[in-house]
């Protein structure tokens, strides 16, 4: 197999992970707000999710002197550190089931930056200590005190641009007809002035409540009139499961608790992300096969036959799997050779994230000044946090 030996060789996965990993849910997202039901964008998400650990381990896994490789690893008596490493991937499975549910509700950019924030506040200071304290405390953990600093600015910018958004629709005055009938509605004409008029040939200004009307009209989840506390439930939940997912991979490859019989070769990082992956692949069809038929949040019913028939946004679905499954791959291999500690600098994805939220969709679009200051003090302490957490990396021997 395949090992990554070097501090540099360790810093340039985490930077390819991170670039992947703040760019799939951004692709989600998109599905999302085109209609796609968030069932069916995951199911094709986890197939591919899968099928890059698969590639990675008949690779990288199989090539290289080092052993032992991935194929001779999957008959050893080694189930113990395959329980863990199972573990790992049904965490992030719930992790990324959920987030896909609060992307709707408060946004792709604040959504990541929390998510990511508690990961590293929790996930971090675990690994710390799985890794015999490689890294250099004096500076993980001012890195660790920044995401949590980040934590509060996304909180408050989530909670500034809900009140934007509030005010931009005050001139609505019954939604739901707006919504029903938006063309014969002359009240948005107050809201965006005759710069807007071209809404009724679909060319609403981004962040605008014209726009935010049309988008909520295209979605496919629904999130007018619903309390934004559902969203940020849904976020901090999905942020306790990432913190636990990378101490679980961690205790899977270095085996800390000492529960493999002697003799018994620990997992390799490939091994591990195998068994990571297929039961983050199992736990997400079981749960999304159930939502096709018993949907939640006040989605449309949908069947297994509709989803295979629904190509719309498929192929991006894929690739948002690939790039996901990829990244968590980079990551496991660089934490593997710097610890798992440092490696939880790709937890700064949001930097991506928030890019493309902008880009794409049009986020923080006509904001508040405040927003504006909060949304760049939070990217801020995650450029600094990002850049002290890579500072701590250490080197396994």
């Amino acid at each position: 197999m395949y090992m990554i030996e070097s501090k540099g060789g360790a810093i340039s996965c985490m930077l390819l992970a991170l670039l992947f990993l703040g760019t799939w849910p951004a692709i989600m997202t998109l599905t999302e707000r085109r209609g796609r039901l968030p069932q069916h964008t995951y199911l094709d998400y986890t197939i591919t999710n899968l099928l890059a650990a698969v590639i990675i381990a008949f690779t990288l896994g199989q090539i290289g002197p080092s052993r032992p490789n991935f194929i001779t690893q999957l008959s050893q008596d080694n189930w113990q550190s395959v329980m863990f490493a199972m573990a790992g991937g049904i965490v992030l499975s719930l992790g990324n089931l959920a987030t896909q549910y609060a992307w709707a509700f408060v946004g792709l950019s604040v959504t990541e930056v929390i998510t990511a924030s508690i990961t590293v506040v929790i996930g971090t200071t675990l690994n710390y200590f799985l890794d015999d304290r490689i890294n250099r405390a004096e500076v993980l953990f001012p890195g660790v005190a920044c995401f949590l600093i980040a934590v509060c600015f996304g909180s408050a910018v989530h909670k500034s641009n809900a009140a934007d958004n509030k005010s931009k629709l005050q001139g609505f005055k019954r939604l739901k007809k707006i919504h029903n009938n938006l063309e014969t509605t002359s009240s948005f004409q107050i809201e965006t002035g005759p710069a807007d008029s071209g809404l009724a040939k679909g060319k609403a200004k981004e962040g605008t409540a014209a726009y935010l009307i049309e988008l909520e009209k295209q979605r496919a989840i629904k999130v007018f009139g619903k309390s934004t506390i559902i969203g940020l439930a849904i976020t901090f939940f999905a942020g306790i499961c990432f913190s636990l997912f990378s101490p679980a991979f961690n205790l899977a490859t270095n085996d800390q608790w000492h529960t493999l019989k002697h003799g018994v070769p620990k997992l390799n990082v490939y091994t591990a992300f195998f068994y990571f992956s297929v039961s983050a692949f199992v736990l997400a069809l079981i749960l999304n096969i159930r939502f096709l038929y018993w949907p939640i949040l006040g989605l449309p019913k949908s069947s297994f036959k509709a989803y295979l028939n629904d190509w719309n946004g498929r192929g991006w679905s894929f690739l948002a799997g690939f790039l996901c499954g990829f990244g968590n791959g980079l990551q496991f291999m660089g934490g593997q050779a710097a610890g798992y500690a440092a490696a939880d600098a790709v937890q700064a994805l949001p930097l991506v994230s928030t890019f493309w939220g902008i880009l794409l969709f049009g986020e923080y679009r006509r904001s508040s000044r405040r927003t504006y200051v909060l949304l760049i003090s939070m990217l801020f302490m995650f450029i600094v946090a990002v850049a002290v957490l890579m500072a701590s990396s250490g080197h396994k021997k």
